[in-house]
């Protein structure tokens, strides 16, 4: 027993320096950042011009307080020659203040001669920027830095268009500006969506989806959720889109584990390296359809029945949050709350939900709370097999809800929602 306990202590002893040299690192990259920055700003031309500015205008106040404070009594103080050299340089001129003698009016002709070319060459730099940051968006070339929470879609296909209104469609609280798009089948025959006044705001990162510079750009660490789609931007054979797809899963894994991965895959035999990438939730579309075919061939009604409870024109089938109170109660019970609440039909429950990274590792740090060897044993492999997004339909009324479970719902149609 006290082997047993020594090997898990040493077990939470490892954990936590893991946990300080993380944390050391986090540090040092924050330090670096913030000395590139530094570094990046005083080698700037506005960071020059911002200094040849204070420059001018230090002088500019000496030589009219040396020439003008005696002779002149519209300056008075050191702060007349200030309030001077500011509405001159910037050409605004009020005629407020003038200078009489020859130093002087040498010191603001100098000042009106430098000033006409600082504001020209502003303003000319202000404009030449808005313009370029008007067309680097326009085709696709911007670093989208301050963009968060946001929903990526990478890939293109024919049916792009109509991809992006089902997703505005199923997420209400996500508009066009919380929506980046990642593809190289280039700007121009990305217009029709990027100029369409019902996807105003959209973003559009023009580039290969599988680099990870292309993904930085799109400020993917950031990201809620990324969709990833079967890329038909170039002449890819299939067995080629699923390798990029896993090949983009990869990078999205390396630059953050915390960001919630949809895959679509052509080709089941691709889904284990997906699983193996914690791949969050993967959709086998060709399957999908196949089944619909098969199903359909029984004259059953099946393809009918699975398109109402995918439409997104309301009612259909949902997942929904649990309440915190109905954790560790029965299936019976969620059920007669939320078909009371909502009039909703709850059909199963969709376990281990959200960032399957997150998931894992909290489980593994429930695993390690045993002192029992043979136990912890036994929870590791459980944390091992963990399923994302593991559906159980029709579980039973004595079934216990789970942690980080949702509720599988046919929802209420529209025209019935009044009368709950």
């Amino acid at each position: 027993m006290e082997s047993d306990q020594r090997q898990v202590i040493l077990l939470q002893v490892a954990d936590e320096q893991r946990k300080k040299e993380r944390h050391a690192a986090q540090r040092s990259r924050r330090k670096r950042r913030r000395m590139n920055w530094l570094r990046h700003s005083v080698d700037s031309v506005p960071f020059k011009v911002a200094l040849f500015l204070v420059f001018l205008i230090l002088t500019s106040m000496a030589g009219i307080t040396a020439f003008e404070m005696t002779k002149n009594n519209q300056f008075e103080t050191i702060w007349d020659a200030f309030w001077y050299a500011i509405v001159t340089v910037t050409t605004v001129g009020y005629g407020d203040k003038t200078p009489i003698t020859v130093g002087g009016r040498i010191v603001g002709l100098l000042l009106m001669g430098i000033g006409v070319v600082v504001v020209a060459a502003i303003t000319g730099q202000i404009a030449s920027f808005l313009v370029d940051q008007q067309m680097k968006r326009r085709e696709g070339l911007l670093s989208l830095r301050n963009i968060q929470n946001h929903f990526i879609i990478c890939g293109w296909r024919k049916e792009l268009e109509k991809v992006v209104e089902g997703v505005l469609a199923v997420n209400a609280d996500l508009d066009p500006s919380g929506i980046v798009l990642i593809n190289s089948i280039g700007a121009e025959k990305m217009q029709g969506i990027v100029n369409n006044p019902v996807f105003k705001g959209i973003n559009y990162i023009n580039g290969d989806y599988i680099e990870e510079e292309t993904l930085k750009r799109a400020n993917i660490k950031d990201a809620r959720r990324v969709m990833l789609l079967a890329d038909q931007s170039q002449e890819y054979s299939l067995q080629e889109m699923d390798s990029r797809t896993v090949m983009a899963v990869l990078t999205i894994e390396s630059i953050s584990k915390r960001v919630y991965v949809c895959a679509e895959l052509l080709d089941e035999k691709f889904e284990k390296y997906l699983r193996l990438a914690n791949c969050d939730e993967i959709i086998l579309s060709r399957e999908y359809s196949k089944l619909i075919l098969a199903n359909a061939s029984s004259a059953s009604g099946v393809s009918h029945i699975v398109t109402d409870l995918l439409s997104t024109k309301g009612g259909g089938l949902k997942t929904k949050s649990i309440p915190a109170d109905f954790i560790g109660k029965s299936f019976g019970d969620l059920s007669a709350y939320l078909e009371g609440k909502y009039g909703a039909i709850i059909i199963g429950l969709l376990e281990n939900t959200g960032n399957f990274y997150h998931r894992k590792k909290e489980a593994l740090n429930e695993a390690q709370m045993t002192p029992d060897i043979s136990t912890l044993v036994e929870n590791l492999k459980a944390v091992k097999q963990l399923t994302p997004n593991k559906s159980v339909l029709n579980p039973g009324k004595e079934y216990i809800v789970k942690k980080n479970s949702r509720a599988i719902v046919i929802e209420l149609a529209i025209a019935e929602r009044g009368s709950i």
